[in-house]
This record gives C-alpha cells, sequence and structure tokens, in this order.
C-alpha cells in the first residue's frame, strides 16, 4: 500500500548507505557481501532459529494486539489497524494489508494458545470485511483504503464509467474464506456474500480487457506501488500479474464459500470462472523463452483501417493480444504462490530464477525486482514506496508459500531463516521493525515502526 510518512533519522541515514552500495555497476558483484554468491546462505541452527522466533513472538504478542481497532467513526464495526496507535496509519483500513495481518494475527494468537485473542482477532477480522462492504458502491465498487472520516481517499466509487481510478484489489472471497476457516463458521457470511459477487461484476465490467485478464486503471495503491510493469504506464494497459493472481485466488475462495453457503450453482460459476482466468494467466504470462511470467501490455490493437483506409488489403492479421512486459519482477513468482503453475514451470522458476543469486536471491530473501534489471534501485523513498530490488517481508512469504506447495522445502527453510534473521536483527538494533530492506546488508529502507504482513515470518517458521 502507499506510504505518506516521513523516515526516521536513524533509517535514513541506514537507507543512504544502503543506495551507495546498491548503486555500483552490476559487473562489481564481487564487492558485495560473499554471501550473496550462495543462495543456501543464511540457514540458521535450530538454537538460533528457536531464540530468533521467540524473540519475536515476545515482541509481537506484546504490540500486536494494539492493533486491534474499535469501531470508530465511519468504521462501524470492530476492524484491524495496519499500524499502532499514534502512528499515521492508524485511522486507516487498507485492503490486502487486512488479509495478510488477520492472517499473521489469527497465527499468533494460535502459537501464544490466547484464545481471547484468538477471537477478539476474529471478531475485528469480521468487522475489517464489513467495513469494506458497507462502502460498497452501487455498481460494486470498493474503496482500496477507508479512513475514519473518509470512506474513499482515493475518489474511486465515483460513477464515472469506466473509471480510471483502482479500487480495492480482489482479497475479499480470501479474507471470508480465511475467518470462516479460522471460526468454523460461515454463516456470518450468508446475508453479505452477495456484496463480494457485485465486486467481481464490477471488475469484469470495468476493468477486463478483451483477453479475459484483468487491468489496472492506474497506477495509484497497486500494492506494489512502482512495479514498472504498470507505474507511469497508460491507463487500463497493465494486465499486472499481482492483481490476476489475486483474482484468480479470490474466485477459488470464493467458489468454496459458495459450496459451503449452499450456492450450488454460484460455486459451479465461480469455479469456472476461476479455472477460466487460470488459464488466461497460463496462455498470455507465461514466458516459454525466459521459463518465467510476466505482466502483459494490453494496448495491442490493429488500427490499419482507421489509420490507412484508403488500403483495402486486408493483408497479415494481428495474432496477438497482448506482449509480455519481459520485466523480471518477483511478481513472476506469484503462479507459485496461487498454485497454478506447473511442477515443469515451478521448476524452472525456482532453478533458473530463484536460485540465482545475480536476480532475486539474496542473503535476506528475495529481491522485490531482479538485480539484472536497469531499473534497479534501492532507493529512500515514501510515496511510492520502493518495489524496486528491496526485500519486502510480503515478497518472502509469497514465494516461501510457492516452494511449500510444490515440495522444495530446503529451499523454503532456508527463505524462512533469512527472514527470521533480518527481523530479528532489526528489532535487536532498533526496537522495531521496518517496512523494507537491503537485500545485501539487511539495513532497514522502509517505514520504521511497521508491523502489518511482517508477523507472517511466524507462519514461515
Amino acid at each position: 500500500m502507499t506510504r505518506l510518512s516521513r523516515r526516521s533519522l536513524l533509517t535514513g541515514l541506514a537507507a543512504a548507505g544502503a543506495v551507495s552500495l546498491a548503486d555500483r555497476p552490476a559487473g562489481m558483484v564481487g564487492a558485495l557481501p560473499a554471501v550473496a554468491d550462495n543462495p543456501s546462505a543464511g540457514a540458521l541452527s535450530p538454537a538460533e532459529r528457536k531464540t530468533a522466533k521467540r524473540k519475536l513472538m515476545e515482541y509481537f504478542s506484546s504490540v500486536a494486539p494494539k492493533m486491534l481497532r474499535p469501531a470508530m467513526g465511519i468504521l462501524r464495526h470492530p476492524s484491524i489497524s495496519p499500524s499502532l496507535p499514534g502512528d499515521a496509519y492508524n485511522t486507516q483500513l487498507w485492503d490486502w494489508d487486512t488479509l495478510w495481518t488477520s492472517r499473521a494475527l489469527f497465527h499468533l494468537a494460535r502459537m501464544a494458545a490466547d484464545r481471547s485473542l484468538f477471537n477478539q482477532v476474529g471478531l475485528h477480522a469480521q468487522g475489517s470485511l464489513l467495513d469494506f462492504l458497507d462502502h460498497q458502491s452501487d455498481t460494486g465498487r470498493i474503496p482500496i483504503m477507508i479512513e475514519v472520516h473518509n470512506p474513499d481517499r482515493f475518489n474511486c466509487l465515483s460513477s464515472a464509467a469506466p473509471n480510471h481510478r483502482n479500487q480495492a484489489k480482489p482479497i475479499f472471497g480470501q479474507l471470508a474464506l480465511l475467518i470462516a476457516d479460522e471460526l468454523r463458521s460461515v454463516d456470518w457470511l450468508r446475508s453479505k456474500f452477495d456484496h463480494i459477487l457485485r465486486f467481481y461484476d464490477s471488475w469484469i465490467s470495468g476493468n477486463r480487457a478483451s483477453l479475459g485478464l484483468l487491468v489496472w486503471g492506474d497506477d495509484v495503491a497497486i500494492g506494489d506501488d512502482n512495479d514498472p510493469t504498470t507505474f507511469g504506464r497508460p491507463f487500463f494497459s497493465s494486465a499486472n500479474l499481482l492483481l490476476n493472481s489475486l483474482y484468480y485466488a479470490d474466485l477459488r475462495a470464493s467458489a468454496e464459500l459458495a459450496h459451503r453457503l449452499n450456492r450450488v450453482q454460484d460455486a459451479k460459476r465461480l469455479a469456472a470462472m476461476a479455472k477460466e482466468q487460470g488459464a488466461n494467466i497460463q496462455k498470455y504470462c507465461w514466458d516459454p523463452r525466459d521459463q518465467f511470467y510476466y505482466t502483459v501490455d494490453v494496448q495491442c490493437v490493429d488500427k490499419r483501417r482507421e489509420l490507412i483506409p484508403w488500403d483495402q488489403h486486408e493483408g497479415m492479421a494481428m495474432s496477438w493480444k497482448c506482449l509480455p512486459l519481459r520485466i523480471q519482477m518477483f511478481t513472476g513468482f506469484l503462479p507459485m504462490w496461487a498454485g497454478l503453475a506447473t511442477p515443469g514451470q515451478a521448476a524452472m522458476l525456482v532453478k533458473q530464477h530463484y536460485l540465482d543469486t545475480k536476480t532475486f536471491n539474496s542473503p535476506f530473501g528475495v529481491r522485490s525486482l531482479s538485480r539484472q534489471e536497469t531499473m534497479y534501485s534501492l532507493q529512500f523513498s515514501s510515496n511510492p514506496s520502493d518495489w524496486l530490488g528491496p526485500v519486502w517481508i510480503m515478497t518472502n512469504y509469497f514465494v516461501w508459500k510457492g516452494l511449500k506447495t510444490y515440495g522444495y522445502h530446503a529451499e523454503a527453510t532456508v527463505l524462512a531463516d533469512k527472514t527470521l534473521r533480518l527481523l530479528a536483527d532489526d528489532l535487536a538494533k532498533h526496537g522495531c521493525l521496518n517496512e523494507y530492506y537491503h537485500p545485501e546488508t539487511g539495513a532497514p529502507l522502509g517505514q520504521k515502526g511497521f508491523l502489518d504482513w511482517n508477523m507472517l515470518v511466524l507462519e514461515m517458521a
């Protein structure tokens, strides 16, 4: 999500040092820490793993309950804040942050065997979802972010059609299924499930390209803020892999919810939609040359009749509907997280890309952008937040989940250990955690005090 706060002086100094290291020419890889040349480096001993996990568990147990916010302003239900009281984000409710933070908080409560906390997380996760649905427009759109006194900061609910302003990411089916699984009940969703279906309809009517993939309207609050395949590009042009992978996962989650709600026809329709979405990702986003998944540009339109109307020769047809944007973002691994990649594709993603220390694999996890891309930059940035190489715990989690799903357990363990070490060291040095990190040094580059999806490290551990 887009971050708007100032950073502390300490974090700024750390980032300044990190930038000077990151900006060295690509040929000077030898100047980076030797551990960067070994994708298996970073594993912890059992004792180190236990200590790091205990320290993080103690920290999260002490501060995470403060993220559970009572009903406030236009947020009529108890909800989950992305930050602690006093932070700039404490009066906001963000879309996908709510999904990941809810998941992490449920896991924390289970690990702590804290039934009271577990029940409170369930109440606040439900409330967060209901707060979003409370502010759904007549056309089905849902805001990315709601503030205590402003239901639509990004003005995505206006009646403009098509509306280029981005609405919430498709995560509400996943959030509802998470809550249903944890609370072992779906009855609370019965009167609200149609809201989720209307939300999908709004995506299809306003943001689906002719080839079947969803496109972002503009580049605001897309999650991975300055992803070069979307950031700065024309409206409605980017069939971003993050967006489409989330949509695939959400359709599958909602199909399961419909099944549990005994809505047989909806379950069949949603399952068919998910199958079609998965096929479109495979057809248009998998690149057999590079053995990687790419976001695609959907602006490919044959305009010969418009531009040269006097030439009546039909000529060769334009046989492609999109062009791959061959920029290697961490999003290329998301079909593994979603369980969409074939075993063969997963093998190539792991062996050819994930394990390559020249591209994604770093001492502290997964670079958000391949180090070989010309846009690679470890900047100290507040808006947009920097996804051009820094390690985010969210990127580590996505790839870790994919590794586990496809049976790469040793690789997943090393990635989990890297993430544990990164956050435990940050906590020891600064007394809190940060939003994103330098991939070679572990220096914090983002918002000081960030919690949110950082807590997913407990699931990884």
